[in-house]
């Protein structure tokens, strides 16, 4: 195997505790992104037990093979975690599976380079697609959309509150040249935006928004949540780190009505067994320490929920 990034990610040992890793298990790691996560799980596993890794990034999947190669027990599957079923069942893991770890959000590796358009502090191509082999990029999207749809959007994905403001100038500018950059669409915002956030940059929200946008994130997201409860076995661990209101808000919403159960009108007398609930939650929210946020500012917004199937 060769070497792990040594960027650890957020929540590193609280996640590897919360899925309580069995030697004989078998597991999956749907945002694989440079191997951390997974590396740990297969320190933990013993000969019998397996891992299934995705990741919709092509650099990611291809990059993990190099590091992992001759590892019998990882299938690495270049994948969007939203096909989580379809892949489980091709196993014939159904119902198997002891514990599914998701990290969500854009990893470091892809923040950090330039070329692939998701951060503002570096100039480089307006692309943003985590699998940046298909889909539509950001500046494709950008150069024809109209500006009531730009400025839902912003609001519903980034809550901007200068969605509007943010979309005309965005319209206006592409009269003038294409907007195919990070630096000149951050440059557009800031100079739309009249008010600043105290130590955040005024184009946050706005390419947060596009982001889920053009990657389709909370879908995914809410189709692999439905997907998990067919594919955990009894006691298996669902364990999910958010970065933001948008994803967290579905995830909560997500294990509390599996946990709930059944919707029975109000005053009907039945038994909790009656409910038939399918999930329980485990713990309370995890956050970063204040250790951790001193050494990785990104670590700041994450969020971890755990739950584990019932019988």
């Amino acid at each position: 195997m060769g070497t792990i990034d040594a960027h650890q990610p957020v929540l590193f040992a609280e996640a590897l505790a919360a899925l309580v890793v069995q030697p004989a298990g078998c597991y999956v790691d749907g945002t694989f992104g440079r191997g951390g996560h997974s590396a740990a799980i297969l320190e933990r596993l013993g000969p019998a037990g397996r891992l299934l890794a995705l990741d919709k990034d092509p650099e990611a999947i291809s990059q993990g093979a190099d590091l992992f190669v001759g590892e019998s027990r990882l299938i690495l599957r270049h994948s969007a975690f939203s096909r989580l079923q379809e892949l489980i069942e091709a196993l014939g893991w159904r119902g198997k599976v002891d514990g599914i770890l998701l990290d969500l959000g854009v990893s470091s590796p892809q923040l950090d380079q330039p070329g692939r358009g998701f951060s503002f502090l570096a100039d480089g191509p307006l692309d943003m697609r985590m699998d940046n082999s298909r889909g539509t990029p950001a500046s494709t999207w950008l150069a024809s959309a109209e500006a009531a749809e730009i400025a839902d959007v912003l609001r519903r994905f980034g809550e901007e509150r200068f969605a509007r403001r943010i979309a005309a100038g965005v319209v206006a500018a592409r009269e003038v040249a294409p907007v195919t950059t990070t630096g000149r669409l951050a440059e557009i915002i800031a100079a739309a935006v009249p008010v600043r956030e105290k130590h955040k940059h005024p184009a946050t929200r706005s390419f947060q928004a596009i982001r889920i946008f053009i990657n389709e994130e909370l879908q995914e997201l809410q189709q692999c949540l439905a997907q998990t409860l067919s594919v955990l076995a009894p006691g298996g661990r669902l364990v999910v780190i958010s970065f933001h209101s948008l994803e967290d808000r579905i995830v909560k919403r997500f294990m509390r009505d599996q946990a709930r159960g059944d919707d029975f009108p109000p005053g009907v007398p039945v038994t909790r067994s009656q409910l038939h609930p399918l999930l329980k939650r485990v713990g309370k929210t995890i956050r970063p320490s204040p250790l951790e946020v001193s050494r990785n500012q990104r670590s700041r917004s994450a969020v971890m929920r755990v739950a584990e199937r019932l019988s």
